[in-house]
């Protein structure tokens, strides 16, 4: 048998092995940098999007401390990663986005599982919201709705619901036209792919606390909570 016939050695094999297998790992980090790279590209739509609405959420900001100081309440709602933004809106109001001020009624609709599982068993899921705007909400609460796609037939009824008991209704959306978009009062709608529209609602929540705590501040009315009971 010649040498070029000759059956290669256990090193050589093992060696030719781990080139194959490092040459393969090459290609997938490459891809998984890219991936990366493109989804980072992709934020700077989302935020070119959310400064050109701006005035709409400054005005919200507002607005939601005017009503909120009156007496009245937020509700929120999302599906999946939305329902965590929604929660995560209504954390900031019950506790503090930064400065210290008084707490402040908000609901996340989706948080009290006994009831969403109640719910969803007896009446659907597309009732889910719903019923519970129908039981928290009163004439002149808002109604936040979060949907990257617009189209959740559970947040589609909330709002019809909402509209009928005089409940103000904003929602955040990505791309528009969509059907949430065009039933609900008012709408952020952020043009960019899901996962970052995503990202940007949770700006766009960011901004909103930070015009509804400074509009709380101007009115003299965001005193802490302990001393605000002794006053």
């Amino acid at each position: 048998m010649t040498s070029q016939d000759r059956a290669p050695s256990p090193d050589t094999a093992g060696q030719d092995a781990g080139a194959g297998l490092k040459g393969a790992g090459l290609k997938e980090e490459a891809g998984s940098r890219e991936a990366v790279r493109t989804h980072l590209e992709n934020v700077l739509p989302a935020l070119r999007s959310l400064e050109n609405q701006a005035e709409t959420l400054t005005a919200w900001g507002v607005e939601l401390a005017q009503r909120l100081l009156s007496g009245q309440k937020l509700l929120a709602a999302g599906n999946g990663g939305s329902a965590a933004e929604a929660q995560h809106l209504t954390a900031e109001l019950v506790g503090r986005f930064d400065g210290e001020r008084m707490p402040f009624s908000a609901i996340s609709l989706h948080a009290e599982s006994s009831a969403v599982t109640a719910i969803a068993n007896d009446y659907g899921y597309a009732e889910l919201f719903a019923r519970q705007v129908r039981a928290h909400g009163r004439s002149g609460d808002i109604l936040v709705l979060l949907s990257t796609s617009g189209q959740s037939p559970n947040l589609l009824r909330a709002a019809e619901v909402a509209a009928r008991l005089n409940i103000t209704t904003w929602a955040l959306t990505g791309p528009a036209p969509n059907p949430l978009a065009s039933c609900c009062d008012e709408v952020v709608a952020i043009d960019a792919v899901s996962a970052n529209a995503q990202e940007g609602h949770l700006i766009a929540l960011h901004a909103i606390c930070r015009a509804f705590e400074a509009e709380v501040a101007r009115r003299g009315q965001g005193v802490p909570g302990p001393e605000r009971d002794r006053a």
